[in-house]
């Protein structure tokens, strides 16, 4: 009984030891959900440490340093990606037993006006569209901005273009007794408002 009851003793021991010096940390994920983020250059970290690099598109993240049982955390963005803003929720708080899954990252693409010319719209009736986004140009209109989305009869949010999309215009109707034609309709929007990128000819 006395060998067997001291190495019982021993590894309690060894395990008081190993709890009062931290040996119990680095048992628990933490991480949490990716929304909106459709930019490279996006850099988070936990209390400072070093940085984990979320890729465009991603939906989730964890780092790989793992954090233990009663462990402050802090979770916060080192560099924004170019062309977006993002923000963390839930970022900060107090480990218990389990993963810590919660932290939620939201990122919001900046927008950018599309516009151009027209020349020869001297009826009513044009409308173009950019994907669901729709613009109706009056009748003498020389200049023209995408800035409104549209549907049954409701303006709902803004016709802008996000950093870094792809754009299309294309004719939905033509104005009475002309035709108009667009050049320059496609292409991928910058880090700016692109107003004469596009051309609207009538005849």
């Amino acid at each position: 009984m006395k060998s067997l009851y001291l190495p019982s003793c021993v590894a309690l021991a060894c395990a008081l030891s190993l709890a009062a010096c931290g040996g119990n940390k680095g048992n628990l994920i933490l991480g949490g959900s990716v929304s909106g983020l459709s930019k490279s250059g996006l850099t988070l970290q936990n209390n400072g440490g070093p940085a984990l690099a979320i890729s465009s598109g991603a939906s989730g993240f964890t780092f790989p340093e793992l954090i233990g049982n009663d462990t402050d955390f802090n979770v916060t963005i080192k560099d924004m990606p170019a062309g977006a803003k993002c923000v963390v929720v839930n970022g900060k708080g107090k480990s218990a037993a389990y993963n810590v899954l919660t932290v939620e990252v939201h990122c919001i693409t900046d927008t950018y006006t599309l516009g151009g010319t027209i020349t020869g719209l001297d009826s009513e009736g044009l409308t173009i569209v950019n994907g669901s986004a729709s613009q109706t140009i009056k009748a003498g209109a020389t200049t023209f901005t995408m800035n409104k989305y549209a549907a049954d009869g409701v303006t709902y949010v803004s016709g802008k273009v996000a950093d870094g999309a792809p754009y299309g215009l294309t004719v939905l109707t033509q104005p009475a007794g002309r035709s108009c034609s667009i050049a320059n309709g496609t292409g991928t929007m910058g880090s700016a408002d692109r107003l004469d990128a596009v051309q609207i000819t009538c005849i």
